[in-house]
């Protein structure tokens, strides 16, 4: 079907790969803590959106810029860098509210611009990129008459597979917001943690090198 090899072992392999911790999870997981489930499922969706954005690219070859040109890998990267550093020193540096009847440490922020942070925290990762350029071609039959449909298919399984988990990810951590909401202390140690784990990502998207 859609000249795709050993789907199954891909749908398998696939997930183990979602389960893997990254930075879209990391934020996924810091919006359900601290504003719920639907602020998590925004971030989720964004997230979604930013990996069609990858597998459209891929399918039609555009990510292939990424893999061959080092002065495009790298343009992408830095903005990928620069935008990771604003979400972490945001989340480092933000006091929050002092209102006592809004004891949260981490002011709340829309869902329309969770989703667009989302977004971007994935679109601007050029290593996503090469990721689906290295991964999904090895289920794709050489033979096929429409590579870019079988791509398009497989990429679309990849990324439902990454929506379930993600919402999973989502509902667990919004359990823990009924008890940040009223403890700042927490709040503001799990604000610091993913800000710098953030910083980090980027740090590690900074060093990292076209493969």
């Amino acid at each position: 079907m859609f000249g795709v090899n050993d789907f199954w072992l891909f749908v398998v392999s696939g997930i183990a790969l979602n389960l893997i911790p990254g930075p879209d999870s990391l934020y996924i997981i810091g919006r359900s803590a601290s504003q719920g489930f639907r602020a998590g499922s925004s971030a989720a969706l964004g997230i979604g959106a930013g990996t069609m954005v990858h597998i459209l690219a891929a399918a039609f070859g555009l990510s292939a810029i990424l893999a061959t040109s080092a002065m495009a890998f790298t343009i992408i990267k830095v903005i990928g860098c620069v935008y990771l550093f604003y979400i972490g020193f945001s989340m480092l540096l933000n006091k929050g509210s002092n209102s006592a009847e809004k004891p949260i440490n981490q002011k709340k922020i829309s869902l329309l611009k969770i989703f667009y942070q989302g977004f971007l925290t994935n679109a601007l990762n050029p290593k996503v990129a090469l990721f689906f350029l290295a991964f999904v071609p090895q289920f794709i039959s050489y033979d096929t008459p429409n590579k870019a449909l079988a791509f398009i298919f497989l990429g679309l399984v990849f990324n439902i597979n990454g929506m379930v988990w993600c919402h999973i990810l989502a509902w667990s951590s919004s359990s823990l917001s009924l008890k940040i909401k009223h403890n700042k202390l927490i709040a503001n140690v799990l604000s610091k943690l993913a800000g710098s784990l953030f910083i980090g990502f980027g740090i590690k998207l900074a060093i990292s090198k076209q493969s």
